[in-house]
């Protein structure tokens, strides 16, 4: 595997801010990518299962580059013994966190008993991160909602996050919308279900001791730097994946390090994991699916995506096909300042 524990900077990791695990999105070529962009925000896999942890093919699963440090491992699963041995899996192939995922709404998932549907079993949760949190020593984290259908996201979202404490967990990333599982689809869970940002403000005003970070709806960064001022961190999601730029700004005006990235710097730091991926086998649309909104808002963009789409999945297709997008990219910029 291409983790390797001791290549994590410790003083890297931080959840100050975020880009939150997204199924059949934040893989590791997504993961790389973003690194490209800032080397400060905590990177998160998608969720992977405790039964394919245990049981499934790890390298496929669970590979990660070294450059994607720091970046956490998010699980999902109810069964505390299995969790312990995925976290424990997790921890040994150098994840710098483990966190459990009690926010996701898909039927699959509650089949499963895990995921949002787990709001419902606080003692469950709780037991489960006290085991994870036996059984390594980077941080065990929780991924939550405010609640469930009709619960009381008051007493649901407190409710869990007490007795999670109480079990030794002090960090939670709080998605501040309910989850309906029943009728609404896991899509219109994302937008449908009404933000309660300030319940998650007064979570964290009356629970200092403990860390919390904010997620849903936040669209870029002066938004998320707004809900700085009242919680620890913050966590995107489709605004970073659908408008990477966004992360480009992310260390200077976060974390007040460093200067910002520019999409075309973005791209040329991509470069050398793209041929030792494209070396390996990987084939170019795998790597160059994550970046179709790199230049989003700019001169050129739609031609950049799409002979990323079009071109970037022909057989033996290589970095030829950047250097045409980006070509494609200069070509509108001239003729916009033409013009």
């Amino acid at each position: 595997m291409d983790a390797v524990s001791d290549t994590a900077p410790p003083q890297a990791f931080t959840g100050r801010f975020s880009v939150a695990p997204m199924m059949d999105w934040t893989d590791r070529h997504c993961r790389a990518f973003h690194r490209t962009l800032s080397r400060r925000a905590l990177l998160y896999t998608e969720m992977v299962t405790t039964g394919a942890v245990l049981h499934g093919d790890r390298e496929r699963l669970l590979g990660y580059d070294a450059v994607e440090h720091p970046v956490a491992l998010q699980l999902g699963g109810s069964d505390p013994a299995e969790l312990a041995a995925a976290a424990r899996i997790g921890e040994d192939l150098g994840y710098d966190e483990i966190n459990l995922n009690v926010g996701c709404p898909s039927d699959r998932v509650q089949s499963g008993r895990f995921g949002a549907c787990l709001m419902r079993e606080p003692d469950l949760v709780a037991e489960c991160m006290a085991a994870i949190g036996a059984a390594v020593k980077v941080p065990a984290t929780v991924k939550c909602r405010i609640g469930v259908d009709d619960q009381d996201p008051e007493e649901s979202l407190f409710t869990l996050v007490d007795l999670c404490a109480k079990a030794g967990v002090d960090t939670f990333i709080v998605h501040a919308r309910k989850a309906w599982l029943k009728g609404l689809s896991p899509k219109e869970n994302r937008d449908v279900p009404p933000l309660d940002y300030p319940l998650v403000y007064r979570l964290k005003a009356e629970r200092p001791g403990l860390t919390i970070a904010i997620n849903g709806g936040v669209p870029d960064l002066p938004a998320a730097m707004e809900h700085l001022a009242h919680v620890d961190g913050v966590m995107l999601g489709r605004a970073a994946y659908h408008t990477p730029e966004v992360l480009g700004a992310v260390d200077p005006q976060v974390f007040g390090d460093g200067e910002a990235v520019g999409p075309f710097e973005a791209v040329e730091s991509y470069r050398p994991y793209l041929s030792r991926r494209l070396a390996e086998g990987v084939p170019l649309a795998a790597m160059t699916r994550h970046m179709l909104g790199l230049f989003h808002g700019r001169p050129g963009a739609r031609a950049w995506r799409r002979l990323l789409t079009v071109e970037a999945i022909r057989k033996g297709a290589g970095l030829e096909v950047i250097d045409q997008a980006l070509a494609a990219l200069e070509i509108a910029a001239r003729s916009r300042e033409a013009a």
